[in-house]
Formats: C-alpha cells, sequence, structure tokens
C-alpha cells in the first residue's frame, strides 16, 4: 500500500510515531491528557487554554470595551470534567462531525446510503437511530499527543484507526492553534487517511460575548453572514437532501440582527426539530473566498466583536437549546460560577464545517471522501476587536 502523506501530515505522523515509541518517558497518560497549556499572543491581547484530552479548548480571554478581559468560552473549571461531556464543550469533533443518517454510509456515497457496500458507525443519538460527532467515543473522547508547543501555539495529534466505531482506514490528524497579535485566534486541521474514508471535522466551541457578565440572554448578541439557503432536516435533525431559502424567515442573518431575539421566532417552524425552538442548523455561504470574514457576531454589551474567516463551505449554529438539561451545569469561576448554571438559549456554538450529511445526499455535490491522494484541509480564523456603536 502506497501512501502519499502531505508534508505537514507527514510531520504529524513522524512526530506522532516518535510520541509513542517514547511514550515511558512521559506521565501517566490519563494525567498528561488533562495537563493545561496556556498560550497567549506576543502583545498579550488574547490568552486561551487548552487540554490534549479532546484537544479541547478551555477557555479564551480577551479585551472588552473597557479594556478588561473576559472569557467568552463555556466550559469547565476541573479538566476531567470534560470526559463524557455530552455537551462537547470545546473539543474538536471527528472523524465526522454532526449526524450520519441511520449510522450507514458507502462509497462511493450513495442516497441513505442504498448503494452496494454499506459501512456501519456506532450510532450514539436517539437511543441508536444516527450517528452523532464521530461515534461512542469520537475525537472529543480521545487523548490527543502534543506535537509541539511554545507560549503561542500548540499542535495536537491524534491517530484513529482502521475499523474504530466501523470507519474505515487509518486516520492520522493534527489540529493546531495559534494565538496572533491583535486578539486573533487561528485553528487550523490537517488529516490524511490510508484508504477511501469520510472526513468531516470541526472545533465545537460554546460562546458568550458577554462571559455572563450583563445577561443571561443573547438578545444583545448581533449576528450577520452571507447566507441564502440552509440545510433542511427531518424531526431529528437528518438532512433531507434539499436546501431551504431563509428569505422571510427568522434563518437569514444576511443583514446584521440579533440572534437572541430571533430564538423566539422559530417557534412553531420546528427547525431546529420536533417541537424545538431555536437554531440547530447548517446554513450554506453564498460565496467563501477565505480572506474576507464569512460570519461576524458582536455584543453592544460587551463591545466584543468576533469575525471568522474560514476555508469551510457551510456553518453550523446551535443557541445552546438543551443545555441546562436534568442536571444543570455550573458556570466556570471566570463567569460568575459555581452557584450558577448554564441556561439554555445562553450561548452558540458556531462550527465552520462542510454540509451536513453529504455522505447520504450525493446531490449536494460534495466531496467528503478523503484519502492517501486527498489530504483533508480545515482552516479558521477568529479575529476579536471592539465593536464601536454605529460602525457595525
Amino acid at each position: 500500500m502506497k501512501l502519499r502523506f502531505n508534508l505537514s501530515a507527514l510531520l504529524a505522523f513522524t512526530a506522532l510515531s516518535y510520541a509513542r515509541k517514547h511514550h515511558h518517558h512521559h506521565h501517566n497518560e490519563t494525567e498528561s491528557a488533562f495537563e493545561v497549556i496556556t498560550l497567549e499572543a506576543v502583545d498579550a491581547s488574547i490568552q486561551a487554554q487548552f487540554i490534549p484530552f479532546g484537544a479541547t479548548a478551555l477557555a479564551v480571554n480577551v479585551l472588552d470595551k473597557d479594556g478588561e478581559y473576559r472569557d467568552i468560552l463555556l466550559g469547565y473549571d476541573e479538566p476531567t470534567r470534560y470526559t463524557n461531556d455530552s455537551n462537547y464543550f470545546g473539543p474538536i469533533v471527528g472523524r465526522y462531525a454532526n449526524r450520519i443518517r441511520n449510522g450507514t454510509f458507502t462509497i462511493p456515497i450513495s442516497k441513505n446510503a442504498e448503494g452496494p457496500n454499506p459501512f456501519e458507525v456506532v450510532k450514539n443519538e436517539h437511543d441508536g437511530v444516527n450517528t452523532l460527532h464521530g461515534g461512542e467515543v469520537g475525537y472529543n473522547e480521545r487523548p490527543w499527543t502534543i506535537l509541539n508547543r511554545d507560549n503561542h501555539t500548540v499542535t495536537f495529534a491524534l491517530f484513529d484507526s482502521d475499523g474504530f466505531q466501523g470507519f474505515p482506514g487509518d486516520v492520522v490528524s493534527a489540529v493546531t492553534y495559534t494565538l496572533e497579535e491583535n486578539s486573533v485566534f487561528k485553528m487550523s486541521i490537517r488529516a490524511i487517511a490510508s484508504n477511501s474514508t469520510p472526513i468531516m471535522m470541526s472545533g465545537h466551541h460554546l460562546w458568550n460575548l458577554e462571559g455572563y457578565k450583563e445577561t443571561q440572554d443573547l438578545d444583545g448578541h448581533i449576528v450577520q453572514f452571507n447566507s441564502s439557503h440552509f440545510i433542511a432536516t427531518d424531526g431529528i435533525l437528518i438532512p433531507t437532501g434539499e436546501l431551504i431559502p431563509v428569505e422571510g424567515t427568522p434563518m437569514d442573518f444576511n443583514e446584521p440582527r440579533s440572534i437572541g431575539e430571533g430564538i423566539p421566532e422559530t417557534e412553531g417552524s420546528e427547525v431546529c426539530g420536533t417541537g424545538c425552538i431555536g437554531y440547530d442548523n447548517c446554513w450554506v455561504y453564498d460565496e467563501n473566498n477565505s480572506t474576507e470574514p464569512a460570519f461576524s457576531m458582536w455584543s453592544i454589551n460587551s463591545g466584543i466583536r468576533m469575525d471568522v474567516t474560514t476555508n469551510q463551505p457551510a456553518l453550523q449554529i446551535y443557541s445552546c437549546n438543551g443545555i441546562k438539561g436534568d442536571i444543570p451545569i455550573p458556570r466556570k469561576a471566570s463567569q460568575g460560577g459555581p452557584d450558577t448554571f448554564y441556561e439554555n438559549f445562553s450561548c452558540l456554538v458556531i462550527e465552520q464545517q462542510s454540509w451536513i450529511d453529504a455522505i447520504n445526499n450525493p446531490e449536494f455535490g460534495i466531496d467528503q471522501i478523503y484519502g492517501p491522494d486527498r489530504a483533508y484541509n480545515w482552516e479558521a480564523t477568529y479575529a476579536f476587536s471592539i465593536f464601536e456603536d454605529g460602525s457595525g
């Protein structure tokens, strides 16, 4: 079997093999998987924390309109709490983000996996109806290896073996987080596979640009991105293969508007599933040139603005509709916890990604099958700044 790696993947693979061979020099794996790595930009404009487990981001601190740092990423104060986290607070999700209809696909792909030689992957949602974020043990539940790090950047790598969770082919992934001057948070994910396999990854970060200081809702969060269509889904959020125009619906963010105020407008439309209010949807960017911001959001309360530039063609937004659950989650100390809780509709997951479940919807025309001759490359840059009233 001849593997043609691109350089970054080859480096990742080499370093990973080295790390595995020399593992006895390291601490106990579970211990080191929760080692907190703190990064800071050279100009101290942004600071963030990560752990190897799930290649998870724990905190992102940026300056607000008063020049004070705010932690704008939801999470847990205790790093080991990130295990068995059904809310997916801050990790990399993979090998395949979002949902796979019936946990089944074919290669080459076919409509609803009706073609020959189906692959069945572990189903972990709706009592075994479908797969979510890579199965029972997704990339968020794996200890990644630290490849390299300094004060400003860290790279984590993961070896995912052929057949694990039912996916074909070995996959080596490397994710790099970098903090740059002027409050820039860069993320890059690279992967290479030994055989044809679907790959779709993303960072699953839950944001609140107020850091829970002023309010418990998203009314002060203004969102803007250019998208004419979102992907139609059924009652359990499985894509049907159709696109729905956003015009005249609460799904239209072509002009800046409050996403918090949009949440009650979704009532009755069930865009986020049967009986659901809020957003849990994938929008297709009208055009994405990787150089101009594809997505912008700002808080009129904290003055913090986020502009996202990405090479990805689509965007999943989840408005934390069910985050409170039966057992409320204490907020981090940096966000007023632990005697306060993360409320429903108080945060946004913003995932830059490809079209969801394209592997069961050939009509999308999106090729998510990767292998030795085709490496996977995901990029996103989150640039933070101060929103000045009226400047939009």
